[in-house]
């Protein structure tokens, strides 16, 4: 589903795509944030570079709202409890400044930890 603004000059529309992939940029400028994860495959998280953002992004968008759920992969040694916290400020101000859509909600799945110079 594509998000539709009535205007008095014509229709706007923002598609998923687009939405996704503001929220996966803004979520990989996140410090303490690895790797964006595209789920669990034999037990190994994918890890995503950034040509494939969307990956571990899923998002719901309304006419004026949107929901969006993160699956991510932190960095050792970091307080995920933060990091979570700032990614979720981090996507909806992102987000809501590019769209205007109003984001109600940021999920944060943490799907791994990765070590510094970890290679897959």
């Amino acid at each position: 589903m594509s998000e539709q603004l009535k205007i008095e000059t014509g229709d706007i529309r923002i598609s998923n795509d687009v939405v996704a992939k503001i929220a996966g940029l803004a979520a990989l400028e996140t410090p303490g944030i690895a790797a964006m994860s595209g789920g669990l495959s034999e037990g190994w998280a994918k890890r995503l570079s950034g040509k494939n953002v969307q990956k571990g992004v899923t998002v719901e968008v309304g006419t004026t709202e949107t929901a969006i759920d993160l699956r991510i992969i932190v960095l050792y040694e970091t307080p995920i409890h933060e990091v979570s916290r700032m990614l979720q400020q981090n996507v909806r101000e992102a987000v809501e400044s590019m769209t205007g859509l109003r984001v109600v909600e940021v999920n944060v799945k943490v799907e791994g930890v990765s070590f510094r110079g970890d290679e897959q």
